[in-house]
């Protein structure tokens, strides 16, 4: 698609995007984890808030290129029930992310007092929680590429 951010090779734009929060969020719990090790460690914190926040926007992103992308490619009869079921977890994802980022941003973000550091080892379980999601959410993703052909080559 000449003048557009999708190149050929792809179907729509919702492939390109769906790293961005899997690898933002997963990193964020990593980091709080890492700061919750390092205990007192402020600027940990804040980094995992920074990269929660941006990573629910992206997963936001990722959520309504998906829904669009349904409506643009072939789907196999079998594949239907995979969508529902990826559509349902990519939305409880981004809402419980959603929530976590606006925690975060009350409790963690800077120029805040530091949080007790029972509030910062929920937040970085909610993380760890948030990252379970990401993964179900994956892999309904990845069924619909993989054994249903959604959105390949084959497909077109």
């Amino acid at each position: 698609m000449p003048g557009s951010l999708v190149p050929d090779w792809a179907p729509n734009i919702h492939p390109l995007l769906v790293h961005f929060p899997i690898a933002l969020l997963t990193t964020a719990a990593l980091v709080d984890l890492a700061g919750l090790a390092l205990r007192g460690n402020r600027s940990l914190r804040n980094a995992a808030t920074l990269l929660c926040v941006l990573g629910t926007v992206t997963a936001l992103a990722a959520y309504a290129t998906g829904r669009a992308a349904s409506q643009t490619v072939r789907l196999p009869g079998m594949a239907h029930a995979v969508v529902g079921a990826h559509w349902d977890w990519a939305f409880r994802t981004v809402c419980f992310f959603g929530v976590l980022s606006v925690l975060r941003l009350v409790f963690v973000w800077p120029g805040r007092p530091g949080p007790a550091r029972a509030r910062v080892a929920v937040l970085a379980l909610a993380g760890l929680v948030g990252v379970g999601l990401l993964y179900e959410t994956g892999d309904r993703g990845a069924r619909l590429v993989y054994e249903h052909g959604v959105g390949t080559s084959a497909d077109r």
